[in-house]
C-alpha cells in the first residue's frame, strides 16, 4: 500500500554521497550511449540521483533489492540498463483493480485517456491542475536484448497533484481524471507526458505512478500490466520547486521529514535501481523543467 507513515530523520551526509554516485552513473550511461546510438543517446540513458546506500553501481551486476523489488543488470552492445523494479501501485491506480467512494474506477477504460499533455480532464470532466509544468519522455528499453528500444508498447503513467491529492479519489476532486493518461512508445520506444511537478505529500518521497502494457489495447485494465513501478524525483529541483513555486508550500514540510532510506516504497532499493529510477532534470522554477529516464522491461 502507498500509505504514509512516520518518517525518520535522515543522514545529509548519505544524501550528498548518493547524490555524487548517481551522477557519475548519468555520466557513464551517457558515454556508453553515445558511442552506441550517437544522439539518441540523449534521451536512452538519462539517469538522476538519490539511493539508499549501499554502495551498488549500475554497472557492478550485484543490484538487488529486499521485499517485493527486484533488478536485472544487462550489459549489451547498446549500453548498460537495469529492469525497473516492481513497486506498488498504491491506492490510487484508478486502472480497474479497485473503488472510489463506492464505485469501481477504471480511467483506462474511459475514452480520451490516450493523451500526451495529461493537465487537464477528459471526457465529461472539464478542469486543470494547476502547477509547474513539467515535460516527461520515457525511453522504454528491453534489458533482455540490449537494451534496445521498445516500440509499440503502451505505458500509463499517474501522479498527485501541487496539493498532493489525487483525481478520481479525493473527496475534491471525484469529478476530476487529471494528471492521468496513456501513450505508445514510438520507433525509438520513446513517449512524452506534459504534465505539472507533483507534490511530497505526509510520508512518501515525491514520485511519480506507471504502469507497462504490451500495446494500447491491452492498456485497458490493470490485468494486463507487464510491470507497474514508480519514479522517484531528485531531491535538488523538488526543494527548488517547492520553495519557490505558489501553491507547494506544504510540500516542504513533507519533504523534510522524509528521505529515500525511510521511504516506505523506495526503502528497498538499492543505491543502483534509486539512480535507475530518478530521471534526468533541466530546466527551471520560471519556465518549468524537462525531464527525460529510461525504463527497463525483461522484455
Amino acid at each position: 500500500m502507498d500509505t504514509h507513515h512516520e518518517p525518520h530523520a535522515h543522514d545529509l551526509g548519505l544524501q550528498h554521497d548518493l547524490q555524487v554516485m548517481a551522477q557519475r552513473l548519468m555520466a557513464r550511461r551517457r558515454m556508453l550511449g553515445l558511442i552506441a546510438s550517437g544522439g539518441a543517446a540523449l534521451v536512452l540513458p538519462a539517469c538522476g540521483g538519490g539511493g539508499d546506500g549501499d554502495g551498488t553501481s549500475a554497472s557492478s551486476g550485484t543490484g538487488t533489492a529486499g521485499g517485493s523489488s527486484g533488478s536485472t543488470d544487462t550489459s549489451g552492445a547498446s549500453g548498460t540498463c537495469l529492469a525497473d523494479p516492481t513497486e506498488t501501485e498504491g491506492p490510487y491506480p484508478g486502472d480497474g483493480s479497485n473503488s472510489s467512494h463506492g464505485s469501481l474506477v477504471n480511467v483506462l477504460a474511459q475514452s480520451g485517456v490516450v493523451r500526451s499533455d495529461i493537465r487537464s480532464s477528459f471526457g465529461s470532466f472539464t478542469g486543470t491542475a494547476q502547477g509547474l509544468k513539467l515535460t516527461l519522455t520515457i525511453t522504454l528499453v528491453n534489458v533482455n536484448g540490449s537494451c534496445a528500444p521498445l516500440s509499440g508498447y503502451a505505458i500509463y503513467l499517474w501522479h498527485c497533484t501541487r496539493g498532493g491529492e489525487y483525481s478520481l479519489y479525493a473527496d475534491s476532486l471525484q469529478n476530476e481524471n487529471y494528471l492521468r493518461g496513456v501513450q505508445t512508445t514510438d520507433g525509438n520506444g520513446q513517449c512524452t507526458f506534459v504534465t505539472i511537478f507533483p507534490a511530497c505529500y505526509d510520508g512518501r518521497w515525491p514520485h511519480i505512478h506507471f504502469e507497462v502494457y504490451k500495446d494500447a489495447n491491452s492498456a485497458s485494465s490493470y490485468t494486463n500490466k507487464l510491470l507497474t513501478s514508480q519514479m522517484a524525483l531528485p531531491k535538488d529541483v523538488a526543494s527548488a520547486v517547492y520553495g519557490t513555486v505558489s501553491g507547494y508550500s506544504a510540500s516542504v514540510s513533507n519533504l523534510s521529514k522524509v528521505s529515500l532510506a525511510t521511504d516506505n516504497v523506495f526503502s528497498d532499493n538499492t543505491s543502483a535501481q534509486i539512480a535507475w529510477q530518478t530521471p534526468s532534470f533541466t530546466g527551471d522554477t520560471t519556465n518549468g523543467y524537462t525531464a527525460t529516464i529510461s525504463v527497463g522491461l525483461a522484455a
